[in-house]
C-alpha cells in the first residue's frame, strides 16, 4: 500500500491544470491537433479486423503414369515394381533369417534353450495375429460388412 499512499486524483487534476495554464498561447491548437490524432487513431484501430481471411488450399494433382501410357506400358511398369517389391522382401526375408540364426548361435553359446525361447515367441506371434483377426472380424461385423472368407 506503500505506493499508493502519494497518488492523489485530486491532485493530479490540479497539478494537470496549472501545467495547461503555463504551456503558453499555443495550448489549445495543440491539445486539440494531439486530440484529434489520437480519437482518429482509435478509429482506425477500432474499425479493423483482426480475422485474417482464410488462404484457399493448393492443389497439387500427382499423376502416377504419364497421361500418353498405354494400357500395356502401364501393366508393364507394374509388373516390373512388383518383381521389385518381391526381390526387396525377399532379400529383407534372407536378412532377417541369418539374423536369427546368429541370436539363436549366440543364445547357444550363452547356454540359454533356444528352442524353448523360439517356442514361446512363435506361440506369442499367433496369439497376437489370432487377436488381430478376432479384432479386425470385429471391426468389419460393426460396420455391416462381410467376414473377410466370404469377401473373395
Amino acid at each position: 500500500m506503500s505506493i499508493w499512499k502519494n497518488v492523489s486524483p485530486s491532485g493530479a487534476v490540479a497539478e494537470f491544470a496549472t501545467v495547461f495554464q503555463q504551456a503558453g498561447p499555443k495550448r489549445w491548437p495543440i491539445a486539440a491537433l494531439s486530440a484529434a490524432i489520437t480519437v482518429g487513431m482509435v478509429s482506425m484501430l477500432a474499425g479493423e479486423s483482426w480475422k485474417m481471411p482464410r488462404k484457399l488450399p493448393e492443389i497439387t494433382y500427382i499423376t502416377t503414369f504419364p497421361d500418353d501410357w498405354t494400357t500395356a506400358e502401364s501393366l508393364e511398369f507394374r509388373k516390373e515394381r512388383q518383381r521389385q517389391r518381391e526381390e526387396q522382401e525377399a532379400a529383407m526375408a534372407k536378412a532377417d533369417k541369418e539374423t536369427r540364426e546368429l541370436w539363436e548361435a549366440l543364445g547357444r553359446a550363452s547356454g540359454m534353450d533356444v528352442d524353448k525361447i523360439k517356442a514361446k515367441a512363435e506361440a506369442d506371434r499367433l496369439a497376437a495375429e489370432k487377436a488381430k483377426a478376432a479384432q479386425d472380424a470385429e471391426a468389419r461385423k460393426k460396420a455391416g460388412l462381410p467376414p473377410v472368407e466370404q469377401q473373395r
